[in-house]
């Protein structure tokens, strides 16, 4: 340090110990407490001028500290008296409010207007009608299952998307799923397996990740007698592949080892102390055909439920080849999920959260159009999710070509998740997202089954009185003309002019294939997912 820097240190850490004795004596503090935290100050400031891991605290020693405990707070500090109601992500302050008001059953009617800026691109509202209909006569509830399979599944338009067990508590699994049996919707299992904590009553998605948890064999492959025996369940209502998540395609799920008990352990068949990596593909399969083939085999392990599979769209001539695998097998999906890249509920490296992916909105589309095209679409429902939170992201949703709607993170609001973003590091204070005793037995399970409940009710409750203010019976009803939004202060558009939706059967006419998918879908093949530029 130079001789100016040596003195600002001397002062400033002189007068922080002169501070702490004077409060230390108007505290009436004994003699040896005072001599006992100078003699810690003064180690600690020793320690801070040997090590050699922080240049600020060999600088500055004890001072330096302050840096780093702020730093420590600052999201807090950001998140409650800095940041305004519109400002944090991934759900702002507003957003939040809304779920946990729901939650809690406290009415969120608004006072005074609308406060959003209605003259900010990208600001968006439906259509109302003034023949509205009333929202007991809109059916809130879909069916999932085609002609090929024999167990169809009437499914709520507002679901639980994928939470495992091991990045969600055994406590939050069972409200979830405590939640979805009083409100008669769906809880995905996630890729962590099929636990008791799943079976509590509620319907279940049971989702097949690439490393098979639950039903794989010594080596990591697919058992189909393990499966069947989770698939025929009672409580099993429909059956999801996973190709990829929104959070990290093309990578595989991600367990820190922090997060992996002894129960844990035994039910993934995974060693403890390591993190658990999912293989970022299939070994069941490996083309498009394969795919389908696979499909068809759950199908019947599972007494005939509906099966489809979940992804983020990345190369659209991929889901061109599994489009040209359906056609050529005749092997359809029940349905699609499609997972956009602002989705992720748990750990995932930031470059695969921020930079990979396509957003939801494009890859909803994307998926209606590819299948459209194709003459699949009747076949075939799809399941929207990624960061949707309220009746009128529905509405959005079902306009850009969903059916249905799964959310993960608005459930997990719902729980009492606080968006600490502390997933992945076992320290969830609110007990939500930790494998730490200490921390998820504080999450009472009776209180947070009535919020999953009560959010989700509220949700669709509000959601069909939209569908009804619109003039409509069926939420399928819904168009892309039926949303507008702004695209500068002096423009808007309907969604139909904003994006492209093509003809059906146009893919199957080499005359009518429109110019901005030819490219794509002429190198699709059905017997690989590479190909040739």
């Amino acid at each position: 340090m130079q001789v100016t820097e040596r003195r600002k240190w001397y002062i400033g850490f002189g007068m922080v110990l002169i501070v702490i004795v004077a409060l230390l004596i108007l505290l009436r503090a004994t003699w040896y407490w005072i001599f006992g935290l100078l003699g810690f100050l003064i180690v600690v400031g020793l320690y801070d001028r040997i090590q050699k891991k922080h240049t600020l605290l060999r600088n500055f020693p004890v001072l330096g500290h302050m840096r780093y405990i702020l730093e420590f707070f600052r999201p807090e500090i950001q998140q409650y008296f800095v940041a305004s109601d519109d400002s944090e992500r991934p759900f702002d302050r507003k957003t939040r409010t809304v779920v946990y008001e729901r939650a809690k059953g406290i009415p969120d009617t608004i006072s005074f207007g609308n406060d959003l800026d209605i003259m900010k691109a990208g600001y968006e509202w439906a259509l109302h009608s003034l023949a509205p209909k009333h929202h007991s006569t809109v059916d809130p509830r879909i069916m999932i299952g085609n002609e090929q399979c024999r167990q169809p599944y009437l499914a709520s338009r507002l679901n639980i998307s994928a939470l495992s067990f091991g990045a969600l508590s055994k406590n939050a699994i069972m409200a979830l799923n405590l939640g979805a049996k009083k409100g008669n919707f769906l809880h995905n299992t996630g890729e962590g397996g099929l636990t008791e904590y799943h079976l509590q009553g509620g319907d279940v998605g049971l989702q097949v990740a690439t490393a098979y948890f639950g039903f794989r064999t010594p080596d990591g492959n697919f058992d189909p007698v393990k499966f069947r025996k989770q698939a025929t369940l009672s409580n099993v209502k429909l059956i999801e592949i996973k190709l990829s998540q929104g959070a990290k395609p093309a990578h595989g799920g991600m367990l820190p080892k922090e997060k992996i008990t002894p129960e844990i352990s035994k039910i993934r068949d995974v060693p403890m102390g390591k993190d658990v990596l999912s293989p970022p593909t299939h070994k069941a399969f490996s083309t498009p055909e394969g795919l389908c083939h696979f499909i068809q085999q759950l199908r019947e392990l599972s007494d005939g439920k509906p099966v489809g599979f979940k992804l983020c769209i990345g190369k659209k001539t991929e889901f061109f080849a599994i489009c040209k695998a359906m056609l050529k097998t005749g092997i359809y999906p029940d349905f699609i999920a499609i997972d956009g890249m602002e989705g992720g509920t748990g750990a995932a490296p930031s470059e695969f959260v921020n930079s990979i992916g396509m957003p939801l909105q494009e890859a909803l589309v994307f998926v209606n159009n590819a299948l459209v095209g194709c003459g699949l679409r009747k076949h075939i429902r799809i399941i929207a999710s990624g960061k949707n939170t309220s009746g009128f992201d529905m509405v959005r949703m079902i306009a850009l070509g969903a059916d249905v709607i799964n959310s993960a993170r608005a459930m997990m609001l719902a729980l009492g998740c606080i968006q600490s973003k502390q997933c992945g590091n076992n320290t969830c204070p609110v007990g939500v997202a930790t494998q730490n005793p200490k921390l998820f037995k504080q999450l009472d399970i009776e209180d947070k089954t009535e919020r999953v409940y009560r959010y989700h009710e509220a949700t669709v409750r509000n959601f069909v009185e939209l569908v009804g203010a619109m003039g409509l019976d069926n939420p399928s009803d819904i168009l892309p003309s039926s949303v507008m939004r702004r695209i500068s202060d002096h423009e808007v558009r309907y969604f139909d002019e904003i994006y492209e939706f093509i003809k059906p059967d146009c893919l199957l006419n080499d005359q009518s294939i429109p110019e901005r998918y030819r490219r794509f879908w002429e190198a699709a093949t059905p017997d690989t997912f590479s190909f040739v530029r």
